[in-house]
């Protein structure tokens, strides 16, 4: 005879709010990361695309861009903005961490 036990897992708002609030800064670290993507690779500055992921990618980098400052522009957005990338990635589990 097989026979089957079900668990039902009854989930408190506390978990729900630490993935929301992890999803959200792994998201502004994605955007960091297409933002560096898009340097590394030449991409167009006058295209629509790269304005977009621009204009939401140097507000999220917080007071990274200007910090390290290495002569060659491609190092430069490596290093500033996959700082900030980090920094979210951080911070995200941190405070999920918290809440959670």
């Amino acid at each position: 005879m097989n026979m089957t036990t079900r668990r039902w897992h009854v989930s408190n708002g506390r978990g729900t709010a630490a993935r929301v609030v992890f999803g959200v800064t792994a998201l502004f670290a994605l955007i960091e990361a297409i933002f560096i993507l898009l340097n590394l690779f030449g991409a167009n500055a006058a295209n629509g695309f790269y304005m977009f992921v621009r204009s939401l990618a140097e507000p999220l980098a917080l007071f990274f861009p200007g910090l390290f400052a290495t002569g060659s522009f491609p190092i430069d957005v490596l290093l500033n903005y996959g700082l900030a990338a980090v920094f979210w990635l951080v911070v995200g589990s941190i405070i999920a961490r918290i809440i959670a």
